[in-house]
């Protein structure tokens, strides 16, 4: 028999690999639901649904090798890799809306609100430094403005993209996905591999806004680090949450 890997498992979810099958476990339905109809709507390589018996949903595993993994140098080394990275991200972002807004659509007052309310309890909490917190939060102001909603993943971490050489092979784990800021995705994309920046950028093959990318990285580590912290992650690793937003100082 297969070995039984824990991929992931917090007290929200888990995913277990059988061999060439992943079994995710969610309490939240909803999740589940989003994650399968999204995967047959988008225009991208997802991976084959065999199937869902609440609360469990059974995926095949796709082809190649993750992108790349938060605090760790990316694999993918080549250009073109992330190229077609930001190539697929487009893609999903002219793809038309999807039925839902999205478990996480905020608006920028919305938005502004939380991450004070975030930064307030960092600094009170002694998570981080104010100082640390006060610029990153400076930085982040430039996320807070409306857009143009677009069908985003909405959870685009950078173990989430597979590739096998210069072409994406999958995107897993869709159940954020909704409609949101592009820019977001982007950014999570990036978060911690800024390296690679430009290339996702040639790819993706539209102007952007790379302060609204780096306000995001702001933005998207300073919700975050409390939140990893108590679901036994360490936002503190090498080249992870904490040190993306040292390196805004």
């Amino acid at each position: 028999m297969d070995e039984v890997e824990v991929v992931v498992a917090h007290s929200e979810r888990a995913t277990l690999r059988v061999g060439d099958v992943f079994l995710k476990v969610d309490a939240d339905q909803a999740r589940i639901d989003v994650e399968v109809e999204a995967m047959a709507l988008v225009p991208v390589p997802t991976p084959e649904v065999l199937w869902r018996k609440p609360p469990v949903l059974a995926i095949a595993a796709v082809p190649g090798t993750v992108l790349g993994r938060l605090g760790e140098p990316s694999p993918a080394s080549s250009s073109a890799a992330w190229a077609a990275a930001g190539a697929a991200i487009r893609q999903l972002h002219e793809a038309p809306l999807p039925p839902w807004l999205g478990r996480r659509r905020r608006g920028p007052d919305e938005l502004a609100a939380e991450l004070d309310g975030e930064c307030e309890l960092l600094v009170t909490n002694g998570v981080l430094p104010a100082d640390l917190v006060t610029r990153n939060r400076q930085v982040a102001e430039a996320a807070i403005r409306p857009w143009t909603p677009v069908f985003t993943h909405g959870d685009l971490q950078i173990e989430h993209v597979f590739v096998d050489g210069d072409e994406v092979t999958g995107i897993i784990d869709w159940s954020e996905a909704g409609r949101g800021d592009g820019l977001f995705d982007l950014a999570t994309l990036t978060l911690g591999h800024e390296e690679h920046l430009d290339d996702v950028i040639a790819g993706y093959g539209t102007d952007v806004d790379l302060d609204v990318i780096r306000a995001w990285w702001s933005l998207r580590s300073l919700l975050g680090v409390r939140w990893l912290v108590e679901h036994g992650f360490d936002p503190s690793a090498p080249g992870c949450e904490v040190d993306v937003l040292r390196s805004r100082m």
